[in-house]
């Protein structure tokens, strides 16, 4: 099968043959719909101190995050219903919109500085982050790239897919965002290797990330290697948000303290609703809430791999895995984080932590997920 065929063959209703249409996963629905309705209480919960302080409604950040809820399902509505094939000729152009975005932010008055990052970009009073947009976009065209065959070294490739990646990681490097860079370079690892990547140039190109990366880290950066291994060396410093996290876990204890009891976001523990959040639902609800949450992301991978392993075509399979990986890895790394597993990085928890853009992408990401669950192979009939 030529390149060039895949992509027309895609996007033709006479394809639909052979398959059946059925319902979406209705366990990642229900899954979804419980992060997100959990998301907006722990919000409230979170948030409410730090907004009585501003002398502001204490439900903003929740009311906020409803409304990104509700624009969220619309989308995920829509995704659902839309043909996942035809997101084949759009990877390029949204790639590229992506990039382009992400050097207004960089580069123009259009982004805004928050806490010494400039990631974020302001329009006509609407605030988003580009780079979440950065893990779709990645997720896209490495589909399109990886369905026939995992060459790197093709010019066709460079050029169109794998150009607009290391542009996009390059801005999203400079904001500086180090944890999003990861996410992505784990999520493109993961899609190469599952579609029957060589596992020798993986380990080069691994080798010299790392090489690079140690070369261009920024000390800070390098600190919070130190600071993790060792929080004490800077209690009231670096090690801050580590020491008061891990306090909130063990007072939070095998059932928590209870919802809205929690001490840490009384200005113990600074970002507590995008962050760290994690910590304060454990404090809130001890080890039963979190091995909860834990079950709920993990019922999310289990759905979005045998959505993955059950879709009839490589470029389905392959966003359908980028999805869930994508997914799983922020979640996973925002719990490894808040309990001091891994070195602090700015990875929210999806559908949980504060962050409009966030919640909306990635139910835009389930949506697509829901399309290709709703493929099936049709059953021969018995005669």
């Amino acid at each position: 099968m030529s390149q060039t065929s895949y992509p027309k063959r895609l996007i033709k209703r006479k394809n639909l043959e052979g398959v059946v249409i059925s319902k979406p996963d209705t366990i990642l629905k229900t899954v979804v719909y419980f992060l997100v309705a959990i998301g907006i209480i722990m919000i409230f919960s979170s948030s409410s101190p730090k907004c009585i302080q501003e002398g502001v409604n204490p439900a903003s950040f929740a009311i906020k995050q409803f409304v990104a809820a509700i624009i969220g399902l619309f989308l995920m509505r829509f995704f659902t219903n839309f043909d996942y094939r035809r997101l084949f000729p759009l990877a390029i152009p949204f790639a590229w919109l992506v990039v382009f975005l992400l050097f207004l932010v960089k580069f123009t008055p259009l982004g805004v500085e928050v806490n010494n990052a400039k990631r974020w970009m302001s329009i006509a009073g609407f605030q988003f982050q580009p780079s979440e947009m950065a893990k779709l976009s990645t997720i896209m065209l490495l589909s399109c790239a990886f369905y026939n065959n995992t060459n790197l070294f093709d010019n066709e490739k460079i050029t169109k897919y794998f150009l607009p990646i290391i542009l996009m990681i390059l801005f999203i490097f400079a904001q500086p965002n180090l944890s999003m860079v990861m996410l992505l370079v784990i999520t493109s690892i993961a899609m190469y290797i599952c579609a029957g990547g060589s596992w020798r140039f993986l380990v080069m190109f691994i080798v010299l990330g790392v090489i690079a990366l140690k070369l261009k880290m920024k000390k800070y950066q390098l600190g919070r290697l130190q600071i993790w291994q060792n929080p004490e060396m800077d209690p009231l410093g670096a090690g801050y948000n580590i020491i008061q996290s891990l306090i909130a876990f063990a007072v939070g204890g095998f059932t928590g303290v209870g919802y809205g009891n929690s001490k840490q976001k009384l200005f113990w523990l600074p970002e507590c609703h995008t962050d760290f959040i994690f910590a304060v639902f454990a404090e809130e609800f001890g080890f039963i809430g979190c091995l909860f949450v834990i079950g709920l992301f993990a019922t999310f991978m289990h759905r979005g791999f045998i959505i993955s392993s059950n879709c009839n075509d490589m470029f389905g399979k392959l966003i359908a895995l980028g999805i869930t990986i994508s997914i799983g890895m922020q979640a996973f790394i925002n719990m490894a984080v808040s309990s001091a597993m891994i070195p602090a990085t700015g990875v929210p928890m999806p559908f949980i932590s504060y962050g409009n853009t966030s919640l909306i992408v990635s139910m835009c990401m389930v949506g697509i997920l829901l399309n290709i669950s709703k493929k099936r192979l049709r059953r021969i009939k018995n005669y």
